[in-house]
């Protein structure tokens, strides 16, 4: 199903819930109850209790966001990372070169067309992909330079490699959910107690107050699930990309 599908759905039936309860309400309610007579105490609770969840939802918002963020800037430090050796090796002999750049861009073709898709689905990087960057490391490292001009490119090399290598494993850990299920927890309890503080203010069944109170919801429905899409940097929404593998190597995919 796609996601906006799903978010139009949640926030039709958030919409949906508070109309029918307040509907239900009002048919339930006493003949004499007086919606005008609600103590200034329940007002007082209601406006904090959505100025606090408010500021939780925006601190989750914020959290989940960074998250995403810093995935991406992994994914863009491994794709320079193996750029950088990929053009380096040009002072090297042309078979030890092509040898390297090879495993380069076998590495990054099975990041993007296999790993990529097992990351999205497992939460986890392959070990295939573990295994191809070895052999780059090795490549690098077994390798004697043979000149000076050879020895001075060999140093950076090898913290290039470190630095993919570093890359490779902050983009491993940051796969999966990032929001703690007692965060989301509170959500999901924050949410419902600022909504059904909505109907302690004895809400009348009036267009324009039901037209407000289905806004309400939905925009919180909406929150929530931007919060969720965000959640997972690898496999929702706006999620982070191959874009700076394919940008750097267009023709590894080949």
């Amino acid at each position: 199903m796609p996601e906006w599908l799903v978010l139009t759905l949640a926030m039709l039936a958030a919409c949906a819930v508070v109309v029918v309860i307040t509907l239900v309400r009002h048919r339930t309610a006493p003949e004499d109850e007086d919606p005008s007579e609600t103590p200034d105490v329940i007002e007082y609770m209601t406006m904090w209790i959505g100025v606090v969840y408010a500021i939780v939802l925006g601190l989750a918002i914020a959290g989940v966001w960074e998250a995403r963020s810093a995935a991406q800037d992994h994914v863009q430090a491994e794709a320079v990372a193996l750029h950088e050796v990929s053009e380096r090796v040009r002072v090297y002999p042309a078979d030890v070169r092509d040898r390297i750049r090879d495993d380069v861009n076998a590495y990054v073709g099975h990041v993007v067309t296999k790993e990529w898709k097992h990351m999205t689905e497992h939460g986890e990087v392959t070990d295939r992909g573990t295994e191809l960057l070895q052999r780059i490391r090795e490549d690098v490292t077994d390798y004697v330079p043979e000149s000076d001009f050879e020895a001075q490119a060999y140093q950076p090399l090898l913290d290039q490699v470190t630095a993919a290598d570093q890359a490779r494993n902050s983009r491993a850990n940051s796969t999966g959910d990032t929001m703690p299920g007692v965060v989301w927890f509170g959500l999901l309890a924050g949410g419902v107690v600022t909504i059904g503080m909505v109907f302690a203010l004895q809400i009348r069944r009036t267009a324009r107050e039901l037209v407000l109170a289905g806004l309400f919801s939905a925009l919180i429905a909406f929150l929530l699930f931007l919060i969720w899409d965000f959640d997972d940097p690898y496999s929702r929404g706006v999620t982070a990309s191959t874009e700076p593998f394919l940008a750097l190597f267009p023709h590894s995919m080949g």
